[in-house]
């Protein structure tokens, strides 16, 4: 699923191929996908032209030369592709934009889980959909808030974006690792340090993220990523703690698998 650090990598994409240039038309394979009506949307997008970005957690928006946005959720699987020629329309192009200069947009959509659709007001949409503030941009004292009014365990309350936005499963697992948190410790039950010790893990952690582009071979070692196996280069940190060594211990945590080493967190 396409994760925090991804979706900024798309952000940076959309930037680097698809601004300041009109939108010829639009192309909809499926409408299912969409969150605005069919005809609205075209309506609202064919001769526009997309003129910045900005991403909150798992969300995309793509200004318009318009009081609106286009709103990307990548669902699972979703990913984007520029191209020119219509052979090299990649598979799973559900939606293409097509821009005025023979370029084209395409909105990747394999699992059909991806939506799109314009957005009046960023805000009053967050607050509809219970979105917190970005994991880069929420304080410490914001999020020590939040933490404090929980009692469920820590894992899941920083799974619920309404308590920060961006934070998936492997993420919120390396974060509590990085913190020396057990993931099953009662969120209000946390004190002051410990929850500054998450705060900068969750920064540290989505920033290299995205520093590494979301690949996770390059990673640095200690990083409990590894021990999923994911990668193809830290082979011999599989199942283990990348700090003691000791085997890392797997359960499940409000319905989620969580990865946690019962040495390094308590």
């Amino acid at each position: 699923m396409p994760e925090l650090p991804e979706v900024e990598t798309y952000r940076r994409y959309f930037e680097e191929t698809s601004l300041y240039q009109p939108i010829a038309d639009v192309y909809v394979q499926d409408t299912k996908l969409l969150t605005t009506d069919y005809d609205v949307l075209v309506e609202k997008l064919r001769n526009k032209q997309f003129i910045g970005t900005k991403r909150i957690g798992k969300n995309l928006f793509a200004q318009l030369d318009a009081p609106y946005w286009l709103h990307f959720h990548f669902g699972m699987t979703g990913d984007l592709a520029y191209f020119r020629d219509e052979e090299d329309t990649p598979r799973f192009a559900r939606i293409v934009f097509r821009f005025a200069n023979g370029f084209k947009l395409g909105f990747l959509c394999p699992r059909k889980f991806e939506r799109i659709g314009i957005v009046e007001n960023i805000d009053e949409y967050l607050t509809r959909k219970k979105i917190n503030k970005d994991a880069l941009e929420i304080s410490v004292q914001e999020l020590s808030k939040t933490l404090k009014k929980k009692n469920a365990p820590i894992k899941s309350v920083l799974l619920d974006q309404s308590t920060v936005a961006g934070i998936g499963n492997w993420i919120v697992d390396d974060v509590l690792f990085q913190a020396k948190i057990h993931p099953e410790r009662i969120s209000s039950q946390l004190i002051d340090n410990e929850i500054v010790e998450i705060h900068e893990a969750i920064k540290l952690v989505i920033q290299t993220a995205i520093d590494c582009q979301a690949n996770y071979d390059d990673f640095p070692r200690n990083f409990l990523i590894h021990a999923r196996g994911w990668g193809i280069q830290q082979q011999d940190l599989i199942g283990k703690c990348p700090e003691c060594g000791e085997t890392i211990s797997i359960s499940k945590v409000g319905g989620r698998t969580t990865f946690f080493c019962k040495n390094r967190q308590q």
